[in-house]
C-alpha cells in the first residue's frame, strides 16, 4: 500500500509539472513584419522560407511603403517560445501575398489563436487577415507594428477603420523587440483563455 501511495504522489507531481504546447499564427499583409516578429521572439533559430524578390513580382507586390524589402515569405515562418516552464508556443508566420493564401488553412489548422500585424500606412492590407480569422471564429488580437516613421492612432480610430468587434484586443508592438513581441503573445494567450472561460 505504501508503494501505491508513493506512486500516486509521483503521478500527481508529474501532472502538475506537465508541459502544455499551443500553436499560434502570426498573420497580416505583405511586408508588415511577420518574419521579423517570429525571429525576434523565437528561442530557436527560426525556420524561414524567404525568397529573393524578382523583377517579375514588381507589378504584383506594392513596395511603396517598404522600399528596402528584398525578400518575401513564400510558405511560412516557424519558431518556438516558452512563456514559462509549463507553456510552449509554436509560432507559424503566414505568407503575406494573396497568391500564397491557399496555404493559410493548413497553417491555421489546430491553432488556438492568431496575432494580426497591421501597418497603418497600408490598413487596407489588413482586412483580408481580419476577415479570415473572424469567419473561422479563431480568436485573434490586432497588433499595430510600430515602425520608425509610423504615426500613432488611438484604439478607437483603429477599431473604427478596421471595423473590429468591441471585444477584439488592439495592442502596440515593435516586431524587432523580443520583450514587445513576447508581451503580445501573452496578451493573446490571456485573451484566448478569457474567451474559453466565457464559453465562446
Amino acid at each position: 500500500m505504501a508503494y501505491a501511495s508513493s506512486e500516486s504522489a509521483d503521478q500527481a507531481v508529474d501532472s502538475r509539472n506537465a508541459t502544455t504546447s499551443a500553436k499560434i499564427v502570426i498573420a497580416g499583409g505583405f511586408g508588415v513584419g511577420k518574419t521579423t516578429f517570429v525571429g525576434s521572439v523565437s528561442e530557436i533559430v527560426p525556420l524561414t522560407t524567404e525568397a529573393v524578390m524578382t523583377a517579375e513580382s514588381a507589378h504584383v507586390d506594392d513596395l511603396s511603403a517598404v522600399p528596402d524589402k528584398r525578400t518575401t515569405t513564400v510558405a511560412m515562418d516557424f519558431g518556438r517560445v516558452s512563456l514559462d516552464q509549463d507553456l510552449i508556443l509554436y509560432l507559424f508566420g503566414t505568407p503575406g501575398q494573396d497568391r500564397f493564401w491557399f496555404m493559410w488553412d493548413d497553417l491555421t489548422h489546430g491553432a488556438i489563436g492568431a496575432i494580426v500585424l497591421i501597418d497603418t500606412r497600408r490598413l487596407a492590407d489588413s482586412f483580408g487577415a481580419i476577415d479570415y480569422f473572424e469567419s473561422r471564429k479563431v480568436p485573434f488580437v490586432v497588433a499595430h507594428n510600430i515602425f520608425d516613421a509610423d504615426a500613432l492612432y488611438t484604439d478607437d480610430q483603429l477599431r473604427e477603420a478596421l471595423a473590429l468587434r468591441a471585444e477584439t484586443p488592439i495592442i502596440r508592438v515593435d516586431a524587432r523587440d523580443r520583450a514587445s513581441t513576447k508581451e503580445a503573445l501573452i496578451v493573446l494567450v490571456e485573451y484566448v483563455l478569457m474567451m474559453i472561460g466565457a464559453g465562446n
